[in-house]
């Protein structure tokens, strides 16, 4: 079945009429949800000391569920090559690019595709995407990542390495920010077979801004997400009841605590709603990375923080079962 690309769309000679299906309903449209003016998002720096670092990431955890993450230790280079390789994929033509087609809905995820999930109203997002595994190397299939450019296995395989130490690093933090050893948290998503997830938006310009969205109100299902923008501004978080813009920030990561580690925190840490806006002149573009347990690993809260006076607040079933309640906006 072929899918109609949003950049294909997006770059039609006639777009007076603006498909409806990209229409948001009234109550989500940007014109209708103006963030607030003047509130900034937690920034913080890994060369921070220790301790300074694991209260900082618990307040930005458990205020914010977000954070922008600077000194982190991956060279501005290859933040550079990476958004250049993954530029250049979105940039063949589209027969080269359909040959990476995935199908979500017979459950290959990994490729090239446009739409990931099921939405009640059908409504599609304005953004075509390139999702693959990074790791563990046992679950990596090299034939589904781009093959041109030639150098993006390359990259993304430099890129992955150094991402895994930020992920052992904040697990870290926020295991020690809940009182607890610093293995634990990581020991809970999967040890050393914890998954990286990649997932490139591409966000192109659109010609109705103000009624449509890159990606619809959302938390992630993963444990971390930590991702890098182009310097085209469109993230929104969710605090206090208000839509907050996300700045950006240059070579910073922006961390956002997903699902599963809300849950192993039994709630103390909070799994961040956002969306994402577009641009009508210029093209968006994100390199998000899922740090996701593996599909067999139970997740539900930590026994060391449930008690009388704290008990569980969610249920216990295995990332396999969460997701696919996740994919088809079954409760959890």
């Amino acid at each position: 079945m072929e899918v109609e690309r949003v950049q294909a769309v997006a770059s039609g000679a006639d777009l007076n009429e603006f498909p409806a299906k990209f229409i948001r309903p009234a109550h989500e449209r940007p014109e209708n949800t103006k963030p607030l003016e003047g509130v900034s998002v937690p920034v913080i720096s890994l060369a921070e000391s220790h301790d300074v670092l694991v209260k900082e990431i618990y307040k930005a955890c458990s205020e914010w569920g977000f954070f922008l993450l600077k000194d982190h230790g991956i060279s501005p280079g290859l933040i550079e090559k990476l958004q250049e390789v993954g530029i250049e994929f979105f940039k063949q033509p589209q027969e080269e690019k359909e040959k990476y087609a995935n199908d979500p809905s017979a459950g290959k995820f990994e490729g090239y595709g446009t739409k990931m999930t099921k939405n009640l109203d059908e409504k599609v997002e304005w953004v075509d995407y390139f999702f693959h595994l990074m790791s563990p190397p046992s679950n990596v299939n090299h034939q589904i990542w781009p093959q041109i450019p030639s150098s993006y296995r390359e990259v993304t395989e430099v890129y992955n390495k150094e991402l895994l130490k930020v992920t052992d690093t904040l697990l870290e933090l926020l295991s020690e920010g809940l009182g607890l050893e610093g293995k634990v948290l990581k020991s809970h998503v999967g040890g050393d077979e914890i998954e990286l997830e990649m997932k490139i938006n591409m966000y192109p310009p659109c010609p109705q801004p103000q009624l449509a969205l890159g990606v619809e109100p959302h938390t992630d299902m993963s444990a971390l997400t930590l991702l890098v923008p182009n310097d085209v501004p469109g993230l929104q978080v969710w605090k206090d009841d208000n839509w907050v813009v996300v700045d950006y920030l240059p070579n910073a990561l922006f961390v956002h605590v997903g699902d599963q580690i809300e849950v192993l925190s039994n709630g103390k840490y909070k799994s961040v709603l956002h969306r994402s806006t577009v641009n009508k002149e210029r093209t968006r573009m994100s390199w998000a990375v899922f740090c996701a347990p593996p599909h067999k690993a139970m997740i539900g809260p930590l026994p060391e923080l449930v008690d009388e006076q704290n008990p569980a607040k969610y249920s216990t079933k295995t990332f396999a079962e969460y997701r696919y309640r996740k994919f088809n906006k079954l409760p959890q």
